[in-house]
């Protein structure tokens, strides 16, 4: 979500819009890993756990040192990133994030219904799954329109440089969040 904010106000609009549609694909990921079972494979192999864990860490951290380092002003090629880079952007925020996982395997199976004769375990998944995407997607949608109409505002020649660098420092925050709450206790 820092991500999407961010992208939005550096980029506007458009660019969010597009991340999100990336980060949707990428929850999708899990959400299909997850009713295949993958999840717990994920979850229970620490090698396998730790290499997501440190993949993402690695992206967002590089994510806020582009952050830091872009100046859309003086790099006009910045303004015209292509739109598939972005969707592969917000897809590799997702996709690379172990707390998303982690909530597949750990709270979508709580609301499966295993004597159910009704439906099988595989739709029923796959319907959480559906059901999850489309409420983060409707978020991260909503968090990049208000980012946007505040991209005016935070976003004035005199105050770009310093606003870019608050973006970059919370997106390390937020990578040292992910370490810290993904942890293996």
């Amino acid at each position: 979500m820092a991500y999407l904010a961010t992208l939005a106000l550096d980029r506007g609009r458009r660019a969010g819009l597009l991340a999100t549609a990336g980060a949707a694909a990428g929850l999708s990921v899990h959400a299909v890993v997850a009713a295949l079972g993958l999840g717990v494979l994920i979850n229970r192999a620490p090698l396998i756990y730790d290499l997501l864990r440190w993949a993402g860490v690695a992206y967002l951290l590089y994510l806020a040192w582009e952050t830091w380092h872009s100046r859309t002003a003086e790099r006009p090629e910045m303004r015209t990133v292509a739109p598939s880079s972005l969707f592969l952007r917000g897809f590799l925020s997702n996709v690379l994030n172990p707390k998303s996982v982690l909530f597949f395997v750990s709270v979508v199976p709580g609301f499966i219904q295993y004597a159910s004769s009704e439906s099988g375990l595989l739709f029923q998944a796959a319907r959480l799954g559906a059901i999850y995407v489309a409420i983060a997607t409707v978020i991260h949608a909503s968090i990049v329109l208000l980012a946007s109409q505040l991209r005016p505002l935070l976003i004035a020649r005199a105050h770009e440089k310093t606003i870019r660098r608050i973006l970059a420092f919370a997106l390390v925050l937020v990578a040292a969040w992910l370490v810290w709450s993904t942890r293996r206790v």
